[in-house]
């Protein structure tokens, strides 16, 4: 029987006439007949290297590359073949699946041969029919080698038709070929058969898309998601469907290709052609969005067990004693890294090793860091060890980022201004610090954005959970950094001006060598400060006694910027002009009583925790205040508006000075001054998880309300 062509008309009415049944086919029969030809035998098939040649093709045998090399006239072929076919394995495996691939093609070429003969164009029953043929041919299968092997005919029938395009204007052969295929009419033709073409291109990558996702699903480890999960329970309902409909893309794909060929010039117009293709490429897309949906379920569901596997291994690994710290060190720092350290001092990358059986000091904290914070730990670090051979211990900066933030080109450059001012080790990567050591720090170290230094030995042994407060307030005297080391400076220490001010201001040591009187004072009122530094100043001179006053600001410098402009520019008294300076000594009294809290002390039982508390409770507050010394132990302290006013009336109480000594007259003259009603404000930033619930007031001895104080700003 002699083949004649449909005419446009006859092709529309088909399409037509197949639309409800191509659209409305019963999945649950289609999917029952599918089971019914699925019998694997269990053949272990990489499918992934087969894929990528055919993706290989296909990328290659798109019209725009085709017309491109035409116009450039290539007389020679190209010689690069996809890396993975000269693997022994894959070509082995693509011999064994050959014969599979080629029964496939023919079935579709059939399909379009009865197409042909009927005149018919597209038809729903037909093409269900022939996919169902291809199911067959690969009953023996996995979901996932169907739908590759599925592919691989249609690259091998698409790859044929689009290598003779390219070759025929230099080939002999692909020339005589072309004649044959009318490949010339189609090539001249191209603009007008570009929606069938655009279309079969579009369900390719499709057909491709959704394939590649079903092989994602094969290869979800089966140790932390089972098929019966509620997860993948969904999905595995769903994959045959798409195998079918990937498969009935592949039939239509084919079946359009070899449709090109005797095709006419009254009819070539190719819109009512592509229907079908865009119609499947639809079903897929919508198919790939679900899949990808559930895939994405999958994951998260196997991240959460990974992540909580590798957090309980953490967990017991801090629990077991090592010979040394390299178990600890790999499992913290990502041990697929065989550089994960950026050293500091030589500015290279640098192993593991250099760490091993050494005190590791893990400064831990976000890219928030204070530029103050940082200014003052780099000082101490480096007054104290001038050489790496000096140094008996090594830091280890930990950052801990957000992994839900997008890291960013700013969050970036963040992150290398902090390592180029660093002179101690650094992760090389935020991202080497993986979710399941980040919730050990936050859950086990309690780290919560205020930056803490967790100390191991050299076994890796846990010694200070946080050694930031003693480093504050001991500096390198605190090493080895463990709490036992924490304990004894403890008792070694009374409350004295030295504890206050440290090496803070070299001056003000001096000043108690020499004896003479020493003002602390603070706050931000303006006119306070003006009338309380003239007042004590005339006190000072009348009552004899040489003074020395420096303003030391507040924990929140909104406003001590300003202050210290009129101290500065009226010459009221001494200033620290560096603001970390003020910084550090409201940040050695914080970390003095967060040191204690850690010690299990209250103000009940610890004098320096009271003084410590009182301090802070002046900070607190909104007024002035001023602690006055003579000596290291001589210490008075007192709010701002009652020792102004008990200066005032200095003309009462100076014959005690004589007789007393002024500090001594200055602590009776405020007794009366003293009152029962106050109220003590004590504002704690930092670890609010290591404060008891009862804190107990410095001034009255009662317990002190608790409330919560948001603060969003401190500039």
């Amino acid at each position: 029987m002699a083949l004649t062509a449909a005419t446009p008309a006859q092709k529309m009415n088909s399409i037509k006439g197949d639309r409800h049944l191509f659209s409305s086919s019963d999945d649950s029969i289609v999917l029952k007949q599918m089971h019914e030809t699925h019998k694997p035998e269990g053949r272990d098939i990489d499918v992934r290297p087969i894929l990528r040649v055919v993706e290989d093709v296909f990328r290659r045998t798109t019209p725009t590359f085709v017309v491109t090399q035409l116009i450039t006239s290539q007389t020679h072929l190209e010689a690069d073949v996809h890396d993975g076919a000269n693997q022994t394995g894959l070509i082995l495996m693509l011999e064994a699946i050959a014969f599979t691939v080629h029964r496939i093609s023919y079935e579709a070429k059939l399909f379009s041969l009865i197409l042909q003969v009927t005149y018919k164009c597209s038809s729903g029953g037909e093409a269900h029919t022939t996919t169902m043929a291809v199911f067959h041919v690969l009953s023996t299968y996995t979901w996932d080698a169907k739908a590759v092997m599925a592919l691989a005919a249609l690259a091998v029938n698409h790859g044929e038709f689009w290598l003779i395009a390219q070759l025929h204007t230099v080939n002999p052969l692909a020339k005589s070929l072309a004649l044959l295929k009318q490949v010339p009419d189609i090539i001249e033709h191209t603009n007008v058969l570009k929606p069938r073409f655009d279309a079969i291109n579009n369900l390719i990558r499709v057909m491709l898309d959704v394939t590649k996702c079903i092989i994602e699903f094969t290869e979800l480890p089966s140790e932390y998601i089972s098929p019966e999960s509620p997860e993948m329970g969904t999905t595995m309902t769903h994959i045959p469907t798409a195998v079918y409909w990937v498969i009935r893309g592949v039939v239509a794909c084919i079946s359009q290709t070899i449709a090109l060929i005797g095709i006419g010039h009254e009819y070539i117009s190719s819109t009512t052609e592509a229907w079908e293709l865009s119609t499947i490429a639809h079903k897929l897309a919508n198919i790939h969005g679900h899949l990808t949906k559930q895939l994405e379920l999958c994951q998260k569901h196997i991240e959460e067990k990974m992540h909580h596997e590798a957090y309980q291994t953490l967990v017991r690994l801090f629990e077991t004693i090592h010979i040394d710290n390299m178990k600890i060190l790999r499992a913290l720092f990502y041990s697929k890294d065989d550089l994960p350290l950026f050293d500091g001092f030589t500015k290279k990358r640098a192993s593991l090793d250099v760490l091993r059986r050494k005190i590791v000091m893990l400064f831990i904290s976000d890219l928030d860091i204070r530029h103050e914070e940082l200014f003052v730990l780099v000082q101490i670090y480096n007054d104290t060890h001038h050489g790496k051979a000096e140094r008996q211990y090594e830091v280890v900066w930990l950052p801990v980022t957000d992994r839900h933030h997008p890291w960013t080109e700013n969050r970036e450059a963040d992150f290398n201004r902090l390592v180029s001012n660093m002179p101690w080790y650094t992760l090389h990567h935020p991202s080497l610090l993986q979710p399941p050591v980040i919730r050990y720090i936050r859950d086990v170290w309690h780290f919560n954005m205020k930056p803490i230094l967790v100390v191991l030995d050299p076994q890796g042994k846990v010694v200070c959970p946080n050694a930031i407060h003693m480093i504050w307030i001991w500096g390198s005297l605190a090493y080895p950094f463990t709490s036992s080391r924490e304990e004894a400076l403890w008792k070694e220490e009374t409350w004295k001006l030295e504890l206050l001010v440290d090496e803070i201001d070299p001056a003000i040591l001096s000043w108690i060598r020499e004896g003479q009187y020493i003002c602390l004072y603070g706050g931000d009122d303006i006119e306070w400060i003006r009338n309380f530094t003239k007042l004590l100043r005339q006190v000072a001179h009348d009552a004899k006694v040489p003074i020395q006053m420096v303003y030391v600001g507040k924990s929140n410098p909104k406003g001590v910027k300003k202050a210290t402009a009129v101290i500065k520019a009226e010459n009221l008294s001494n200033y620290w002009e560096d603001p970390a300076i003020i910084w550090f000594f409201w940040v050695r009294l914080e970390s003095m009583w967060h040191s204690k809290m850690q010690r299990g002390r209250s103000i009940e039982d610890d004098p320096i925790m009271q003084e410590v508390m009182q301090m802070l409770s002046f900070d607190g507050s909104d007024e002035g205040w001023a602690v006055i010394s003579h000596g290291s132990y001589d210490i008075l302290k007192s709010h701002g508006k009652t020792l102004y006013d008990c200066l005032l009336n200095f003309d009462t109480w100076k014959e005690n000075v004589e007789l007393e000594g002024f500090i001594p007259a200055l602590a009776k003259a405020l007794l009366p001054y003293h009152t029962h009603e106050h109220c003590t404000r004590l504002i704690l930033p930092g670890d609010t998880q290591q404060i008891k619930e009862k804190v107990i007031c410095a001034q009255c001895k009662r317990p002190m309300e608790k409330y919560v104080l948001y603060r969003c700003c401190k500039d």
